[in-house]
């Protein structure tokens, strides 16, 4: 710290909250000031230009979220904390959104208190960005400042019963993230994943229900689905916009009852299931071109967490691929060592369109081709040692080509800049992967 003392101001309009705060702040190096509304803690910020804040998300005279928007104009890295009680959780997620360093609930965590004050005096000093400090969340890496937020909602989310939509461009992590909350929270039971998008639709409704005996052709004995499987846990079901829009209601309604009934039987089945879905898509645009039912959206949208693509979150690159280095070490066998300071300017420099999945790709090929040493550039895939590689190319498209080759054109340059990741093409040509899927069986048709 650049201080022996810290200057905090405590925010809050009840004063047992700041008296108890004025007695355990100074035993642990803080000159503490008190506020007991938004008008007198932003008079004191002006004088005293405290370190960090802690504040009530809840004030008098404003809103927890204009307190923060005015303390961040003023210092955008003076860390802020917010205190909130249960009733207003989803202003702290908001907060957190816009800046906010951190969390805490009321009745208070003294000791979770005392460990976000020290990180956040760490990372509110001059010079200081990321935190190396900090490896990740479970099965997920990365010290980023957008990964450091992203872990904060994480462990909101663990410490509660809540559904969520998390969104997220394809090969980002959404399925980790899930995981990451189920593994933080108490439920006992397993993490069961589902891609709707991968299941057939003439069986969707039996992998999610499950089936009795006798329930269809080749239902040569009964079968749990993914509610009864899931039980006492957590059921991630991505792809939630490719789920058929036929399913939807029953899917809803096995949601609101938390009872489920097989394919073929008249039974009803209790479960406890927390379910958290994701999406690529804008599950917005998704409600008004009527894929994915509004009631639905809503019931599950109790919380949104968006994950940040690679590109927002460069700096992590290094650390996934070092990561990834020795995963890939493990799995073939191999000794590589580290990577040499021109492949890692090209990991730092590309763009990543198909995100960490596409890192992730790219290390494995490297490690096998490298077996051993330092990865160097030629290991490297070929479009990362192209000048520009990454980047959106410019089509140009010759004149009188009609629609359909255009159309062809469009989607085969988009897969090649994606990876041949379809969903991701998908996304950016606002089409849905089915199409994509069929227009590339039409032109492999013609050849």
């Amino acid at each position: 710290m650049s201080r022996t003392k810290q200057r905090i101001l405590v925010v809050d309009d009840e004063p047992a909250m700041r008296e108890v705060l004025e007695f355990r702040l100074p035993p642990w190096g803080f000159d503490v000031s008190l506020a007991s509304c938004g008008e007198e803690a932003r008079n004191l910020a002006e004088s005293m230009d405290p370190d960090v804040v802690i504040s009530d998300v809840v004030l008098p005279d404003v809103t927890g979220l204009e307190l923060l928007r005015w303390l961040k104009s003023g210092n955008t890295s003076r860390p802020v904390i917010l205190m909130t009680a249960y009733g207003s959780i989803d202003v702290a997620v908001d907060a957190m959104k816009e800046g906010a360093q951190d969390f805490l609930t009321k009745p208070l965590n003294y000791r979770k208190l005392r460990a976000i004050l020290e990180q956040a005096c760490t990372l509110g000093e001059p010079g200081e960005g990321d935190d190396p400090s900090v490896a990740g969340l479970g099965p997920l890496v990365g010290s980023s400042k957008p990964m450091r937020t992203l872990y904060r909602l994480i462990e909101l989310l663990g410490e509660n019963e809540a559904s969520a939509i998390i969104t997220g461009e394809s090969g980002t992590g959404k399925e980790l993230v899930a995981q990451a909350i189920h593994d933080l929270s108490p439920r006992p039971g397993p993490f069961i994943a589902v891609n709707t998008a991968a299941i057939p639709e003439g069986i969707t409704e039996s992998e999610l229900f499950g089936h009795d005996k006798g329930a269809f052709t080749g239902a040569t004995s009964g079968r749990a689905g993914c509610f009864e499987m899931a039980d006492s846990g957590t059921l991630f079901l991505d792809e939630l916009a490719e789920m058929p829009i036929t399913l939807q209601p029953k899917f809803l309604r096995v949601l609101e009852d938390s009872k489920v009934r097989r394919v073929g039987s008249s039974h009803e089945r209790h479960f406890d299931v927390r379910v958290l879905a994701a999406t690529n898509r804008d599950p917005e645009i998704a409600v008004e071109e009527n894929r994915l039912r509004g009631d639905l959206y809503y019931r599950l949208n109790v919380f949104t967490v968006r994950v940040p693509a690679l590109r927002e979150r460069q700096g992590d690159v290094p650390q996934l691929a070092r990561h990834f280095i020795q995963q890939f070490n493990r799995k073939h066998g191999a000794r590589v060592d580290d990577l040499r300071s021109g492949a890692l300017d090209l990991l730092s420099q590309y763009s990543w369109p198909g995100n960490v999945r596409e890192l992730r790709n790219a290390i494995e090929r490297a490690v096998i081709l490298a077996k051993r040493g330092k990865i160097s550039s030629r290991h490297l895939p070929p479009q990362l040692r192209r000048p520009g590689g990454g980047v959106r190319s410019s089509l140009v498209l010759p004149p009188g080509v009609s629609m359909a080759e255009a159309e062809k054109i469009l989607i085969l340059e988009t897969l090649e800049q994606v990876g041949n990741n379809k969903a991701e093409a998908a996304r950016r040509l606002g089409l849905d992967v089915k199409t994509i899927r069929n227009r590339l069986r039409a032109y492999k048709a013609v050849h």
